[in-house]
């Protein structure tokens, strides 16, 4: 967009000068548009300049260029910026050549920005000039008593003309070469340049500050307003123009932003009560070298914080790309427990592969997630795989993504795979036994050269994750039956954090139950107390499913027990067992693994039914069935 630049000058003679000046100069002058007038001012004084400066206006003028008094005159009538043509020593020395006489009888008369140090002119002219300022267009009083005094001719400007031509006196006018004209053009220019470059600056962040959600006031070293967003009307009932120069103590009920610019200290994340509203607020000094000159404060309501924390926690659950939980949010201190999280609180510390084992109901993910919390990387994603929730043909696309029209089906624009979701962060292969042969190769070089690529994809893309893994079956056994890669298990196996059963805890049953059952008191009825015999009795159970079968226990006694007290009673009917029952070790692999070498004897039959023996997790009656009736078909 052109530059709109209008040129007033002050005599008919300057003009033909400018437009002479555009011309010639049309081609570096290619970015403006320029309009050349005269105001007369010689003749009719300054008023006739304002009917210029409408004309200008009225056109969308962005700059206006003059000389002298008459620039001044503008300047002092508009808004829009004015630059001033220097009158300079060359253009004087040019109206005093012209005089022709001794300079002892010529004055020199003009505004102060006219004549400003003219006094440097005494050494070429070898004499006393005789200065006459001008203070406005009506002051001739210092040119009638320099002609009382002997002055014959004048130079000057425009208005030395006028009062020349009145006195009777000669007048030379200083006019302004062509050079001065166009600096003054060039000069106009960068003033518009700068200002719209200013003007973006502001309206940028008028729209940043109108465009928040937070209401944002200001305040100067008065206490007055200076800027009030659109989220502040809403929150404080004011309109921008109501608020604007207003003390801050009539907008704002019990404000504490005089206090702030007073003391000079900012107060961040403080509660104001506005009407029935709870806003919170952070009121920081504005600072211009070491003093206090303002106050600027960001009001928002406490309501629409939460739901906007929500909102973030809600999407981010929803990735799973969060860790809820940490080690110390891990009920029971026995001895077992306390070495498995103090070991668990070493290998945060580190960035290496965590395989933790135990079985199922142990709490390996909520280890999983205190590792992750404690590590340096706790404040990048976590993401947790069940591997053994998905087909192995939508968990190796789950896992590492897949470009548009990888397979029938896939989404439009590809999607982004768990693995890159975890960038800098933690991967959490949950179940990691399930993981079938193909996908676990894949898995392998994703750890060894820290790299991914999509299905259907054909670049690379660089991970940096770390894994943490866990497993309720024993991958030894599963590598020996070809069902779980050595090298993989190796690479995996770097810090091995085995959790004990509960069954082997059973001084943490006790607090574990409590715990539950105040969980559950806090969402349906009053908390109920376990009586010591109650948690003796809890004590005597096996526990297969650990600390979940717990869990279930306790809620189901909660609910059923009519009493604010479970006895032992209540948790020998819920548990079907009798009161005094010893405790049961639970079966193994290893309590199987002769049966099953013994299998592998018999031929491939045998192998299939250990195989399947393997994925029931080995149960001793179930594989004594399949045994005996292996042997009869055999016979």
């Amino acid at each position: 967009m052109n530059i709109k630049m209008w040129i007033i000058t002050p005599f008919v003679s300057m003009q033909a000068v400018a437009e002479q000046v555009v011309a010639e100069r049309a081609r570096e002058l290619a970015n403006c548009d320029i309009v050349v007038s005269t105001s007369h001012c010689d003749i009719s004084g300054f008023q006739d300049s304002l009917v210029e400066l409408r004309k200008a206006q009225e056109w969308g003028a962005e700059v206006i260029v003059s000389r002298g008094g008459t620039a001044a005159y503008i300047a002092e009538h508009t808004d829009i910026p004015v630059v001033e043509i220097e009158v300079t020593a060359l253009d004087m020395l040019r109206a005093f050549n012209k005089a022709g006489k001794d300079a002892s009888t010529i004055g020199l008369a003009g505004f102060r920005n006219v004549i400003y140090e003219c006094e440097s002119l005494y050494d070429f002219l070898g004499t006393q000039l005789r200065l006459v300022t001008i203070l406005d267009d009506c002051d001739d009083a210092g040119m009638r008593q320099a002609v009382d005094e002997g002055i014959q001719i004048l130079v000057g400007d425009a208005l030395a003309i006028r009062f020349a031509n009145t006195a009777g006196i000669s007048c030379i006018l200083i006019e302004s070469g062509k050079a001065s004209i166009y600096k003054a053009i060039r000069e106009a220019e960068s003033v518009v340049r700068v200002r719209r470059r200013e003007q973006a600056r502001t309206e940028m962040l008028r729209t940043i500050i109108d465009s928040s959600t937070d209401g944002i006031v200001a305040v100067d070293e008065a206490a007055r307003i200076t800027l009030f967003n659109k989220a502040a009307e809403d929150i404080f009932g004011f309109g921008q123009e109501q608020a604007a120069g207003r003390p801050v103590a009539d907008v704002i009920p019990n404000t504490r932003l005089p206090h702030v610019l007073s003391t000079g200290e900012a107060e961040i994340g403080e509660l104001q009560i506005i009407g029935k509203r709870q806003i919170a607020t952070k009121r920081i000094p504005i600072r211009t070298g070491d003093q206090v000159t303002g106050v600027v404060a960001t009001f928002q309501e406490v309501s629409q914080l939460q739901k906007f924390e929500q909102s973030i926690r809600r999407k981010l659950y929803d990735k799973g790309l969060t860790a809820r939980f940490h080690l110390d949010q891990i009920v029971g201190d026995s001895p077992a427990l306390s070495k498995a999280k103090e070991l668990a609180r070493t290998y945060a510390a580190t960035d290496s592969t965590v395989m933790i084992t135990g079985e199922t109901g142990t709490g390996k993910e909520l280890f999983a997630q205190g590792i992750h919390n404690l590590s340096p990387r706790r404040a990048a994603p976590f993401v947790a795989v069940n591997c053994a929730a998905l087909p192995e043909s939508l968990l190796e696309s789950e896992l590492f993504g897949y470009e548009e029209g990888a397979f029938s089906g896939a989404r439009k624009g590809g999607k982004i795979g768990l693995v890159e979701l975890a960038h800098r962060g933690t991967l959490f292969l949950d179940e990691i036994g399930e993981m079938p042969l193909a996908l676990q190769t894949r898995i392998l070089r994703m750890i060894q050269e820290k790299e991914v690529m999509r299905l259907g994809g054909d670049r690379i893309n660089m991970v940096n994750v770390r894994i943490l893994v866990a497993a309720n079956q024993d991958l030894t056994r599963l590598v020996a039956m070809n069902r779980f890669r050595e090298d993989l298990f190796y690479r995996l196996n770097v810090l091995p954090l085995q959790l004990p059963p509960l069954r082997e805890r059973p001084e943490d049953i006790g607090c574990l139950a409590e715990h539950f059952a105040r969980s559950l008191a806090v969402h349906r009825r009053p908390a109920k107390r376990f009586t010591p015999e109650a948690i003796e009795a809890l004590r005597e159970y096996p526990w297969f499913g650990n600390v979940r079968e717990l869990a279930n226990v306790v809620e189901r006694l909660v609910l059923l027990s009519p009493g604010a007290e479970i006895g032992r009673q209540e948790v020998a009917a819920v548990l079907s067992v009798p009161a005094k029952q010893a405790r049961v070790t639970r079966p193994t692999a290893g309590d199987a693994w002769p049966l099953v070498e013994e299998y592998r004897k018999l031929g491939m039959g045998a192998r299939k039914i250990a195989r399947a023996l393997a994925q029931q997790g080995y149960d001793i009656k179930y594989y004594q069935v399949a045994y005996r009736l292996d042997k009869a078909k055999n016979r």
